[in-house]
């Protein structure tokens, strides 16, 4: 697999070379936390934009009007916050980039979207396009809808959907203890799941509904000690990046016994800070994860791992690197980069593989897909694949079709 993804590497290196020098490449701005203490995060999203933009490279780029055109990233460090956002925000405009990427915080993705709409209200020849590969308050596609916003994440309410069906399902689980971050998402993950499991489990008890500060918590050793005192047997969280991975871990070294039903418990070092502890007790809500099974799933992960062998590099977005290629079709249809043209391209947009299948729905600029709960194992048998070397997997729960997760929205968008 190494051999094939250096083809794709040297294919895209020797076009670029030869045919494409021309040609002006496609910027794509992703802002994101690169530094400080989700930097990690913003790392794993740099790389699956990466290999989706090498792979469309190498077959010879995206046809437009002028001809066929590369793709290229440039990214800008937020620090992980809405002011240093909207100032990268400006310096992306400013250097003429019609499309923006961002994900790793509602919070932000919130603000850009105010300024986006300002910005192409007022400057109506320099569009840009907002393509949101994990902010998942749901208010995103629905009282905060843009025209200018496509979100390719489900949202926090279709993850937590999913994961109360499992936990309907889980007849052991009767005292839940909700932690979340202590922000836009961290606040509707916790009501998502109030109001949801009071509907599909009315026999659970909230023994407690916490929400700490975001990024700031080094020890987490007196939260699961308030856990623990509780007499929990299920967590819930959407916790994601070091807050997460240090959750866990505190969880593990306190002897925490309970479940942990997560949005985000695959990856970033939390399979490993838990180890044994988390086996049978970790889950996780996705859109992919590499044990679904199949030839065409497990060849996708494997030319991830060629491109990106360290350990630390495997957390693997099946939905970044479909946003990637659902805008290159998007393009190719519009014929340009226009923002107006390629939304209204990418617009009840549909998204087949081998493996998935989504689409982007025109009313709220929602992705549609199915999604998978799955939990953590001991990599063998059905798990093949581990997580980041841990020697812990992921084995599929459920697997909600796209019919199941698909919620109504409140939208009411205007159009230009």
């Amino acid at each position: 697999m190494w051999k094939l993804a250096k083809g794709w590497l040297a294919a895209g290196l020797m076009w670029l070379a030869a045919g494409a020098q021309a040609q002006e490449p496609i910027r794509l701005g992703m802002i994101d936390g690169l530094s400080g203490p989700f930097a990690n995060a913003g790392d794993a999203v740099v790389r699956n934009l990466r290999i989706a933009i090498e792979r469309i490279n190498a077959r010879g780029g995206v046809k437009t009007a002028q001809g066929k055109r590369p793709m290229e990233l440039v990214t800008f460090d937020s620090k992980g916050n809405v002011d240093e956002s909207l100032i990268q925000f400006r310096g992306l405009v400013d250097k003429g980039i019609p499309f923006v990427l961002q994900g790793n915080s509602s919070a932000v993705a919130s603000a850009l979207v105010a300024a986006i709409n300002r910005h192409n209200a007022r400057q109506p020849d320099a569009r840009v396009l907002f393509l949101n590969y994990s902010a998942v308050d749901p208010s995103l596609t629905n009282e905060n809808c843009s025209f200018w916003h496509f979100r390719f994440d489900a949202s926090a309410d279709m993850r937590m959907q999913a994961l109360a069906e499992v936990i309907r399902q889980d007849r052991a689980v009767r005292r839940v203890y909700l932690i979340n971050q202590d922000y836009s998402f961290g606040h509707q993950v916790s009501r998502s799941a109030r109001d949801m499991l009071a509907a599909k489990r009315p026999d659970v008890q909230f023994v407690g509904d916490e929400f700490h500060p975001i990024g700031k918590i080094k020890d987490f050793a007196p939260y699961i000690a308030k856990i623990r005192a509780s007499g929990a047997d299920a967590v819930v969280t959407g916790n994601w990046g070091n807050d997460l991975t240090l959750m866990v871990k505190a969880a593990r070294e306190g002897g925490l016994q309970a479940k942990f039903y997560t949005f985000y418990g695959n990856g970033l070092g939390a399979p490993a800070a838990m180890g044994d502890a988390g086996v049978g007790r970790v889950l996780a809500v996705a859109e992919w994860h590499p044990n679904v099974g199949g030839a065409a799933s497990d060849a996708f992960y494997e030319q991830f791992r060629a491109r990106y062998p360290e350990p630390r590099d495997d957390y693997v977005h099946l939905r970044m690197q479909m946003m990637v290629e659902m805008l290159a079709r998007a393009i190719e249809k519009a014929g340009s980069t226009d923002a107006v043209q390629v939304a209204l391209a990418l617009e009840n947009m549909r998204y087949v593989n081998d493996f998935h299948e989504a689409t982007i729905r025109t009313e709220d600029h929602q992705v549609l897909q199915p999604l998978y709960v799955s939990v953590m194992e001991r990599r063998g048998g059905a798990v093949r694949f581990d997580n980041e070397g841990s020697g812990y997997g992921f084995r599929t729960v459920r697997k909600l079709k796209t019919a199941q997760t698909t919620l109504p929205t409140t939208c009411r968008m205007q159009r230009p």
